[in-house]
């Protein structure tokens, strides 16, 4: 793979400055984002009246954790504009989640948070590999969500040529990246597996594209992927982070040169791991649920917003940022199987490490009494028949009992018998 680091000069010195030239500034903003907050957003007020708490109780980075934690169904509940700190003139733009599990959350931004979000994700860009005057070939989709126009806005900025195709009719993609040949592609991991399974039928070989770096987000994906992706396509795969209520995409990213995780950008989002079940705070290296508050957002300040992503915060390597580890799974994706709590990412991990599976599967949650059941549909590689498919199977079976300690059900079925993501894949398909 082509050697993509970014050159020290082009960093900008917030990147190279030291731990605690970057907490004081921490401090300052997070003064402001808080008063900010308290004084435009009544539900803020009403939150740190019933938590007792003023914004002037915070005079270390440490007091934060006496301030109350944002959820969802906070944002859920002003829904849609109750939320917003300024006034509805100062909104530039609008985005929303797809809301397929009730009322959307609404996030907005004045010009100048459009300006932070895709200086922000020109750095991730940058990070991840890119340089201005490459051409990137989006996939994410635009609109309401966040992913394809933070994706854009960011390209831009840096300075190179976007070619903006979405999500969506999977040979056109091919064939775009064909004839216009993009050295990035930014799109979820799931799609790209997609993709690549289009090039074959095309009769395309993936390692002789043009894509030098992929950088994908919006769904857990694992190292054994990124390995896989990286052979299959003889490019880097780096990481992504973001998430609407927060900004969007670029709230981290994973820089190419190490690929240790998400460095995140803690000069505009502080982040604390919490426990998940008490909420109490916990120290840098424990695993927990990633909660951030912002420091510069104007128009929708989050105060301790709980993503419900679960990592750990670790040192920062190639920049002085903390980095978090790789998310490997959602406290909302966490399946509870006979007392045996697993990921969707601990399955995907196995099934990278046995051959004769393709990277397509589901996990179908069932109950029989009162007992609950778990099917894992995986589809075989194209090249492997249907006998050893099946033996490839009852081994991945014997892998998830001896390795996650309980027992499922694998279904190996033929190629192409998942439905394929052009957005985040859908893990988990809950019958019970």
């Amino acid at each position: 793979m082509e050697d993509r680091t970014p050159r020290k000069e082009d960093l900008e010195p917030i990147e190279r400055a030291s731990v605690d030239e970057l907490r004081a500034l921490q401090l300052t903003r997070l003064r402001w984002s808080l008063q900010h907050a308290y004084e435009n957003v009544p539900a803020y007020r009403a939150l740190f009246a019933s938590a007792g708490v003023h914004p002037s109780d915070l005079r270390s980075l440490s007091d934060l954790a006496r301030f109350p934690f944002t959820h969802k169904a906070t944002l859920r509940e002003n829904y849609p504009f109750d939320m917003f700190a300024v006034p509805r003139t100062s909104i530039a733009r609008i985005h929303a989640s797809s809301g397929t599990t009730g009322r959307p959350t609404v996030v907005g931004y004045t010009l100048a948070d459009v300006r932070t979000w895709a200086r922000l994700m020109a750095r991730s860009i940058r990070a991840s590999g890119g340089r201005p005057g490459d051409r990137v070939h989006i996939a994410y989709g635009y609109g309401l969500f966040t992913g394809g126009l933070g994706a854009h806005y960011g390209a831009e900025e840096l300075g190179c040529t976007v070619i903006p195709v979405s999500g969506g009719m999977t040979p056109r993609q091919v064939m775009l990246i064909q004839d216009f040949q993009p050295d990035i592609i930014m799109v979820t991991p799931s799609y790209m597996l997609a993709i690549v399974d289009e090039m074959r039928r095309q009769g395309v070989d993936p390692r002789t594209t043009s894509l030098r770096v992929g950088i994908f987000g919006a769904e857990p994906w694992t190292q054994d992927l990124r390995q896989e992706i990286e052979e299959t396509l003889d490019m880097h795969a780096v990481d992504v982070y973001g998430l609407s209520e927060v900004m969007g995409p670029g709230v981290a990213n994973e820089c190419v040169e190490t690929k240790d995780g998400p460095h995140i950008w803690e000069d505009h989002f502080y982040p604390e791991i919490v426990d998940p079940v008490t909420g109490q705070v916990l120290p840098d290296g424990s695993y927990g649920e990633l909660v951030f508050t912002s420091l510069t957002k104007e128009a929708m300040p989050v105060v301790r917003y709980r993503t419900r992503d679960l990592t750990r915060l670790l040192p920062g390597t190639a920049r002085p940022m903390r980095r978090m580890e790789k998310i490997t799974g959602r406290t909302d994706d966490m399946i509870i199987l006979r007392g045996v709590n697993l990921f969707p990412t601990q399955i995907e991990e196995l099934i990278l490490r046995t051959p004769a599976l393709a990277p397509h599967f589901q996990c179908v949650l069932t109950r029989a009494g009162r007992l609950d059941a778990l099917t894992v549909k995986v589809e075989r590689r194209p090249s492997v028949s249907a006998t050893d498919a099946a033996s490839a199977g009852h081994d991945l079976a014997t892998s998830i009992k001896n390795t996650i300690g309980v027992s499922v059900t694998i279904e190996v079925i033929e190629p192409d018998g998942v439905e394929r993501s052009m957005g985040k894949m859908k893990r988990i398909v809950d019958q019970r």
